[in-house]
């Protein structure tokens, strides 16, 4: 396993989500939580790669405070998404006030899990068979 903390290497960085729609679509999707950040993500059909936005709410503090909070998990971002780069999915971060002393290896491992999670595709739907088919008993037997 790579040093959480070392430079991040190769690939292209993480598009950025700008709109609020893409917002609310990847809210739509799957869900992490630690007690430092809720992560949402959805995975996309076209091929335009991981894209990230970020939220801090002002329930977390003043806006020095916010801005750090931003500043460290975008830095994070960056070292956790380097092994998940192919995936085409839209991820939100909405970072918490633990996540302003948290210890910078800590940030990039609950991201790095939450990339794992919310970047998964879902599985196919199975088909769902007409009533009566599979029963097993028979009320005349």
């Amino acid at each position: 396993m790579r040093d959480p903390c070392a430079r991040p290497i190769g690939g292209a960085a993480p598009g950025r989500l700008t709109k609020r729609r893409e917002f609310l679509a990847a809210a739509s999707g799957r869900r992490f939580h630690t007690e430092r950040m809720t992560v949402q993500g959805l995975v996309r059909d076209d091929a335009s790669g991981l894209r990230f936005g970020l939220t801090v709410t002002k329930k977390v503090g003043h806006a020095t405070e916010r801005n750090r909070i931003r500043r460290r998990l975008r830095q994070a971002f960056r070292h956790a998404a380097v092994d998940h780069g192919g995936r085409n999915a839209d991820v939100v971060v909405i970072g918490r006030r633990p996540a302003l002393v948290a210890a910078f290896p800590l940030l990039v491992g609950d991201l790095q899990r939450a990339l794992a999670i919310v970047t998964r595709p879902r599985p196919a739907k199975a088909a769902i068979a007409p009533a009566g088919i599979l029963s097993t008993g028979s009320a005349n037997a």
